[in-house]
């Protein structure tokens, strides 16, 4: 199999709402991840001698060489060019055809160990880290489809899923992706780990982090679902790093989800749009407990009186 590599190289004034809105029109297109390049970005291990450094804010995305491929072209160059238009970001777009052979290990030289907050460090698989005596390290294999896991909303979600999980407590993530949430939780404490998702692709890549991570499979469980509607138990945390649309959805079934004083993080949200979700989160009842920025990003932890 071939892949076809985009590269957008770019300039803006707000780097980083430029690279979401960028990579927000990859995940228009299907994909699940991109891979962000950012000059200076040092990993926490310093540079290896196979390190690419970057010179140039980029977002990258990995697609199948197929008859699909021009179609996502043509959406992807007409979006770049209205971004340029209405929002001033500068771009270059670069496409490189890449074979299986040198995909299945060019594409690692991307990810590098990455520390969120003070104690939890999310390391590829292939990658060696020294780990400290008070830290938490998180092993995520990526694949070719997902990152990991230094998305400001997932560092913001580890973070409140810390202050605010017992030990002992049970644990749902809504829209797991690579499982990282769950991995989290489950080092954390968490006695049982759930996580659902849509796509197969994730539920797959998730139950092979948590075996990775040596989470036994009596205490975990993925289920392939939208949202959580085969989810039929109650639990101590439930977290959703989704998009604002779902949150909203989310929302109105919250309560079947929780315990009783059952603690729910939401994230995925824009400072924009902050001011909704509270609202709907107090109209549904719910009290907001606290809200963490990062970025431009927003997670909100609440629970329902």
């Amino acid at each position: 199999m071939e892949w076809i590599e985009i590269k957008i190289c770019f300039d803006a004034e707000d780097k980083r709402s430029a690279s979401d809105l960028l990579s927000n029109i990859f995940y228009d297109c299907g994909l699940q991840g991109v891979v962000f390049e950012e000059p200076g970005d040092e990993p926490v291990e310093g540079w290896g001698e196979d390190a690419i450094k970057h010179e140039h804010y980029a977002v990258i995305g990995y697609f199948e060489k197929n008859d699909n491929f021009k179609k996502y072209f043509k959406i992807i160059e007409e979006k770049v060019k209205r971004l340029e238009k209405e929002n001033g970001i500068q771009c270059q777009m670069v496409c490189v055809e890449i074979d299986e052979t040198d995909w299945t290990e060019s594409w690692k030289d991307y990810f590098w160990p990455k520390k969120i907050g003070d104690r939890v460090v999310v390391k590829p698989a292939w990658r060696e880290y020294a780990q400290k005596e008070d830290e938490i390290v998180l092993e995520i294999d990526p694949g070719m489809a997902f990152g990991t896991g230094t998305h400001p909303t997932t560092c913001l979600c580890i973070t409140l899923i810390e202050k605010y999980l017992q030990t002992g407590d049970s644990f749902l993530d809504v829209g797991t992706g690579s499982g990282i949430l769950m991995i989290a939780a489950a080092k954390l404490g968490a006695r049982k780990v759930c996580g659902t998702d849509h796509d197969k692709v994730a539920t797959n890549i998730s139950r092979k982090n948590l075996l990775l991570n040596m989470i036994p499979e009596e205490d975990a469980k993925v289920t392939h679902c939208s949202l959580a509607v085969e989810v039929t138990e109650r639990f101590d945390v439930v977290a959703a790093n989704v998009s604002k649309e779902v949150v909203f959805i989310l929302l109105n079934d919250a309560g079947r989800l929780l315990n009783d004083d059952g603690v729910l993080i939401c994230s995925g949200i824009t400072e924009k749009d902050e001011d909704a979700i509270v609202e709907e989160m107090r109209r549904l009842d719910f009290d907001i407990i606290e809200t963490a920025t990062k970025e431009n990003w927003v997670a909100i932890a609440c629970r329902l009186k």
